[in-house]
């Protein structure tokens, strides 16, 4: 069978999801566990509410509804995404996948489809990682990847802790943070995030994988002296060191895949005065791929290039990895849900792996996994630029809710 969205209602739900945390640059400022996020999710729930779902908030403030099947002993499909924004970032990133989830539970009561399985949608919490890290925080601890204890431990910039945040803005459930039950799969529904399906003219990704990935620090030990009048071969320069590796983060890609890339996106200098040599620097490395292969290489050649800096300077150094995810291939299950839905819907489609990690990541783990991606305009995201149009956004919430019917058995009564 074949389910029609509302397509004015999801555009409408869309529009008022941004409401909450928007931006004079017509952005989302929607951190974890901020007012804002409290206020997300107070709405989110009273959206559940009105379907007549089963609310369940676990102890890390993931949120589930559950749509019930007509099979008491069929495992549940689960279809969700998440809810906090980047700082000043896009209205689609994660809420697109929320609210396409709540759309489809819609979309059943409104016709009446019966499911054999029961469909649950979910709101996860911290996603992002921009406030407290790691990225995909949830959706891991929930999965088993993190320490439920050292995730509630950890503190933003501002030195405030996860656990007392949490507890701050209402959202610590009391059920445990991990699964009740085996589940059947999991499909979530995101924007692309990078330029493929555009350059290709496809309305809708069917997403086969997503890449792995390592993130960590290096941090550069020099002298802090004068900058006047210190000879240059007196110097022991941290950021000199920092700088020739950072250089290198940028070149290594190019040199081992044609998906490869690699950032540094966080540098701290210190002193960091305009009259001072540097004396400490830290800076990220973030290396993805396809290949786990490709990324351990990664790894090894930044921290060559450490060395070798060091060497070069005549300082000290120390590394850290800091987060390291293998790169995830779906179950044929998911993915050809997801295909068969695209072309039930005659959409024009291309399979593609994803470029950033999601919260399917750790759902892989768990069960059997899926994603469905819209098209992003220009490639751009985590800024307030990013854009799909409504056409988009539409056509592959339907895809993701065809997908998720078919896995979870659904009938027109």
């Amino acid at each position: 069978m074949t389910i029609r969205l509302d397509r004015e209602r999801f555009v409408a739900t869309m529009k008022e999801q941004a409401e909450i945390g928007a931006t004079d640059g017509g952005g989302l400022h929607r951190l974890t566990l901020s007012d804002d996020d409290k206020e997300i999710r107070d709405w989110f729930a009273v959206q559940m509410e009105e379907e007549g779902l089963d609310i369940r908030i676990d102890e890390f403030g993931n949120m589930f509804g559950r749509r019930e099947g007509t099979d008491p002993d069929a495992k549940p499909v689960l279809v969700g995404s998440h809810l906090d924004s980047q700082p000043y970032g896009g209205i689609y990133d994660g809420a697109l996948g929320v609210i396409g989830a709540l759309e489809l539970i819609r979309t059943l009561n409104d016709e009446d489809v019966e499911t054999t399985h029961p469909v649950e949608i979910v709101n996860w919490t911290n996603e992002e990682g921009s406030r407290f890290q790691p990225a995909m925080q949830g959706s891991g601890v929930w999965a088993g990847a993190h320490s439920l204890e050292e995730e509630y431990a950890k503190t933003d910039a501002d030195g405030k802790v996860f656990e007392e945040e949490l507890d701050r803005i209402g959202y610590r459930g009391d059920v445990p943070a991990e699964p009740q039950e085996a589940y059947e799969a999991y499909l979530e529904l995101h924007v692309e995030q990078g330029p493929y399906l555009e350059e290709n003219g496809k309305e809708v990704g069917v997403v086969t994988g997503i890449v792995g990935f390592t993130w960590g620090a290096v941090t550069f030990y020099g002298e802090a002296d004068h900058s006047g009048p210190t000879p240059m071969h007196y110097r022991k320069d941290a950021l000199v060191a920092a700088a020739d590796v950072i250089t290198q983060i940028r070149r290594i890609p190019s040199t081992l895949g044609e998906r490869t890339v690699g950032t540094t996106g966080y540098v701290d200098v210190k002193p960091n005065s305009i009259n001072i040599i540097p004396d400490e620097v830290t800076f990220t490395w973030g290396f993805r791929d396809p290949s786990d292969d490709v990324i351990e290489e990664a790894y090894q050649r930044v921290l060559q290039e450490a060395e070798w800096a060091a060497e070069r300077e005549g300082i000290d150094w120390e590394w850290e990895e800091r987060m390291r995810a293998p790169a995830v291939e779906f179950a044929d299950q998911c993915v050809d849900a997801v295909q068969s839905a695209a072309d039930a819907l005659e959409l024009d489609s291309m399979r593609i792996f994803s470029g950033a990690g999601h919260d399917a990541t750790h759902m892989h783990s768990v069960c059997d996994t899926g994603m469905v991606f819209a098209p992003s305009e220009n490639g751009k995201s985590h800024n307030e630029s990013e854009y799909t149009s409504w056409d988009d956004c539409y056509a592959a919430a339907s895809t993701l809710a065809n997908a998720a019917v078919t896995l979870a058995g659904g009938d027109a009564q």
